[in-house]
């Protein structure tokens, strides 16, 4: 295992980068607003204008918190399925938690034109709770038979190969309703599909974020079981660690993390997947004392910076988030793997 000496300047950078990032989600927007008179909003000192106060208590206050506990559980999931499996390529959907959490939507938003006429594709509190239940329903029910399956299975290629074909199943029944629904019905569940920060709004963002709260510091205590997995299987068991419920701790983690945030937000992709390199380029080390806690502030600025870009200017209404998270967070996370090749060589 490479520990390295991790890079203090990369920590405080990142560290640095959430406010900063935080406060430019709340002024810069479709409508600008100063600086100081978001800080009088926030501070509860009110503001000369009610639009403004709505906007940023009421729209982007939400989607900024919303971004913050969506990247951090992604890139902290995207690590520890990296860590688990040995496998730089694996994600926090790898497991299939998010097609199945795509599945329970696609049950509620396509089968709902069957039988209630398209009610809930129109979204609103009722639409929106009733996709958020079914998506942890999904997502629920599957972490149970991988975390079943991870007690009584020797190797992680077989837990991957379950993963994987349970996204074709989730697959393969979604395209067969989607071929039965109707346009409308199709239309809202691709909007789904796409990711959103903005979804999350009233007294959701209170349950997301306090669920985020208490499962993202949970995970800073399994850095030892990832660090000694580095290892190997064999020496870690030389080393007395019980892999099979180490692992099976590792996977519930990252599968809650996950089956919360797809729940919340849809499937964000690439964040789980690029963070864990870049952070692993950026503190030089491989150490997870110190990457759980960089790839959770990482993972928090690079979603704030993907919802950011989401929204500028000239834009009518947001980009989908998804497609920013690959334009944005791929060409860095292309730079990052090159350069820590290049010092390799050196």
């Amino acid at each position: 295992m490479k520990k390295g000496k991790p890079r203090r300047g990369a920590m405080t950078g990142l560290v640095i980068s959430i406010p900063l990032l935080a406060l430019l989600n709340l002024t810069v927007g479709s409508v600008a607003i100063p600086l100081d008179e978001v800080l009088e909003i926030l501070f509860g000192h009110g503001s000369t204008s009610e639009v403004w106060q709505n906007i940023v208590l009421g729209t982007r206050l939400p989607q900024t918190l919303t971004a913050i506990a969506c990247g951090a559980g992604l890139a902290v999931a995207g690590l520890e399925m990296q860590t688990v499996f040995h496998n730089p390529l694996a994600g926090p959907s790898v497991l299939g938690i998010s097609s199945a959490a795509s599945l329970g939507v696609a049950m509620v938003v396509l089968l709902n034109g069957w039988i209630g006429g398209g009610v809930l594709t129109r979204f609103g509190l009722v639409g929106n709770a009733a996709m958020t239940m079914a998506a942890i329903a999904g997502a629920l029910a599957v972490m149970a038979l991988i975390i079943w399956l991870a007690r009584r299975v020797e190797g992680g290629a077989t837990l991957l190969i379950v993963g994987v074909l349970i996204g074709y199943i989730a697959t393969a029944i979604i395209g067969v309703m989607k071929y039965f629904s109707s346009e409308e019905d199709i239309r809202a569940y691709v909007i789904w599909g796409l990711g959103s920060f903005a979804r999350v709004t009233g007294g959701q963002v209170e349950v997301f974020t306090g669920l985020m709260a208490v499962l993202l510091p949970l995970t800073m205590l399994l850095a030892k079981p990832l660090n000694i997995l580095l290892l190997g299987e064999q020496y870690a068991t030389n080393l007395g660690l019980d892999i099979r419920r180490a692992r099976m701790l590792i996977i519930c983690s990252a599968g809650t993390l996950t089956a919360v945030v797809t729940a919340y937000c849809g499937p964000i992709m690439f964040l789980g997947l690029a963070v864990p390199h870049i952070c692993r380029g950026l503190m030089g080390t491989e150490d997870h004392r110190v990457l759980l806690p960089a790839t959770l502030l990482a993972g928090a600025s690079l979603a704030l910076l993907c919802n950011l870009f989401s929204r500028l200017p000239g834009f009518e209404g947001a980009l989908p988030i998804n497609s920013v998270t690959a334009l944005i967070g791929a060409p860095v996370a292309l730079w990052v793997l090159l350069k820590k090749n290049d010092r390799i060589r050196k």
